[in-house]
Formats: C-alpha cells, sequence, structure tokens
C-alpha cells in the first residue's frame, strides 16, 4: 500500500522528483509543497516560477530541454517588450504569458493564491490539483552580492547568478502564515520528503513560513519519517548554483553540506551510490540517521520514476 507523501520542493530538480512519484503513486496521494521565495511582480503580473515549473512538468506540457517554460513556445511579446523599451530580461513565452495575467486577475479579484494556483493546475490537466502554496502571504528571497542587496529574479535570471552571495533573506518571513491545505497535507503524510532542490534558496524559504517546521515537527512526533535526496553529486550541484552558495556559506559542496544546511531535518539522506565513500559516510553519521545510496541523477522519464520507487522503498524498509 503506498503512502500518503508530503514533498518539499522547488524548480527544475524538485519538479523532476515531483514528476517522478505523481506517477509512482495513486492519484491524490501526492502533496506538493512550492517554494514561495522565487514568486515576483514582472510588468504589473504575479509570476510564480517554481509552482509553474511544476504545474508544467507535471502536465507533461514542460520544455524539457530548457528545464522550465511550455514547450513549443513563441516569444511575440518577449520581442515586443524589448522594442518598446519594457524589461525583458526574464523570458515569458506567449502562452506563459497568459496564465500570468489570468492568475494576476483572480487574485485582484480576492482569491487566495493557493485557490488560483490549484484552479490552473485542473485547467492544465491535474485533477487532483497536487501542488500547494507554502503560504498565501508574501514572501520573497534576496540575496546579498558584493554590489548589495539584490531581489532574487534580477540576480538569478537576470544576472544568470554569477554575483557571490554573502548572505540570504526572506522577506515578509515573520508575516507569513502556513495555509490550511499545507497543515493539513502535513499533519496527514505518512511520508515527508525533500527534494533535491537549492537547499539554501528553493527548501529553506519553505522552511522559513510559519507554522511549517511546527507542522512538520507534529508529524514526527507520530512517527513519520523526513526523506531527503541530496542535490549535489560529485561534489557539483545537479542544477544551479546549490555547490557555490555551500561554499560561500563556509559548508562543504557535498552531501554533509545539504544536511548542515538544514540540521536536524533528514531521518534518511538518499545520496548519489558513486558518492557513498567511506569518509562521507562518517561525515553524515552525526547529522543523519539513515545514509542511502541511490541512482540520484535523473535524465530521464524512467529515471524520474525509479528514483521514486527507491525512495519509497527506503521508507518502506524503514518502517
Amino acid at each position: 500500500m503506498s503512502p500518503r507523501v508530503a514533498l518539499l520542493a522547488g524548480g527544475v530538480g524538485g519538479a523532476k522528483l515531483a514528476d517522478g512519484l505523481y506517477r509512482a503513486l495513486p492519484q491524490g496521494e501526492l502533496s506538493i509543497i512550492a517554494n514561495p521565495g522565487d514568486d515576483f511582480e514582472l510588468h504589473g503580473l504575479t509570476i510564480c516560477p517554481d509552482h509553474d515549473t511544476l504545474l508544467y512538468t507535471l502536465a507533461g506540457l514542460g520544455d524539457r530541454e530548457r528545464g522550465w517554460g511550455l514547450a513549443g513556445e513563441s516569444w511575440n511579446a518577449l520581442e515586443q517588450f524589448g522594442k518598446i523599451g519594457a524589461p525583458d530580461w526574464f523570458r515569458l513565452g506567449d502562452r506563459d504569458l497568459a496564465l500570468h495575467i489570468h492568475r494576476t486577475a483572480l487574485l485582484k479579484s480576492g482569491s487566495r493564491l493557493t485557490e488560483v494556483n490549484r484552479e490552473l493546475q485542473r485547467r492544465l490537466g491535474l485533477p487532483d490539483a497536487p501542488i500547494l502554496m507554502a503560504t498565501d502571504d508574501p514572501l520573497r528571497t534576496r540575496v546579498r552580492t558584493p554590489e548589495g542587496w539584490m531581489e532574487f529574479q534580477p540576480w538569478f535570471v537576470g544576472s544568470q547568478a554569477k554575483p557571490e552571495v554573502l548572505e540570504v533573506e526572506f522577506v515578509g518571513a515573520q508575516r507569513a502564515r502556513v495555509s490550511a491545505e499545507v497543515t493539513e497535507a502535513i499533519l496527514s503524510a505518512e511520508l515527508i520528503v525533500i527534494a533535491p532542490s537549492n537547499p539554501l534558496i528553493s527548501i529553506a524559504p519553505i522552511l522559513a513560513v510559519n507554522g511549517v517546521r511546527e507542522a512538520i515537527a507534529s508529524a514526527r512526533t507520530r512517527g513519520v519519517q523526513v526523506i531527503g535526496v541530496s542535490p549535489i553529486v560529485a561534489g557539483r550541484a545537479i542544477k544551479g548554483p546549490a555547490d557555490r552558495m555551500l561554499r560561500a556559506a563556509g559548508l562543504p559542496s557535498s552531501p554533509a553540506g545539504v544536511a548542515r544546511a538544514l540540521p536536524g531535518l533528514f531521518d534518511t539522506l538518499l545520496v548519489e551510490e558513486s558518492d557513498l565513500t567511506v569518509p562521507l559516510r562518517a561525515e553524515l553519521a552525526p547529522l543523519v540517521s539513515r545514509i542511502i545510496g541511490a541512482t540520484t541523477v535523473m535524465h530521464d522519464d524512467d529515471a524520474r520514476l525509479n528514483l521514486a520507487r527507491q525512495l519509497l522503498q527506503a521508507a518502506s524498509d524503514a518502517a
């Protein structure tokens, strides 16, 4: 019998595991808690990059080569933005733009972000609307670089994540409250999974929302385990700047660095099998109760599903 799973996830790396779990589990047994820290406003529109990457991936609509946006997208609006002097550093495709316009209109009508995004999921082919926003309140990641503080998307996309990150903060975290849907998803879960997403800017913003850590702690008191997948393989991030950010934070670019970046979170950590050396086991031993070697690089659909099954088997073995 499959467990009910709550998955904390960022965008690209998180979406791959989310896709595997979504296919491995019966419909309705997976709740995905999306990182809100990447959300921002552009052209007067509310954009939720990690949510939308998860949505497009699970619905089979995403551009697999880029890892974001819609497959077969056109770029007429983006070209026109450039011609008229509007910001064009963030690549919004024409069909993607339609989603942001409609989302913003629904938000302005008074609907909650969670409600709006779940309706978009249903419209685009996910009847169980499994992706939940960690909070309906504004929470925005920003980073301090040698040039000063930057909003997340201008740093990550506009500057291609090149400026060194000296500090990370989550603006609005003190006021952000966990949504009722996320609280229910965590408290009803039989397994909590941490996706192979950047621990500092994808998972940490979710945990910064008031009520998320408390819900996880409550679930653990009744025996629910937390299993994570390391996003670091052979000392490098599978995707994105996680390796550089860990080193800048004084942590090793390794699964041990991931565990230290999220102290006390993992009961079990899945690590790329070829990385699981005796020294790494020794380094992880004080940080994680159980360490499991697995094939964590997800090059294709089969690899996504296989990792999901390895993870579920690891949870079953520990039960």
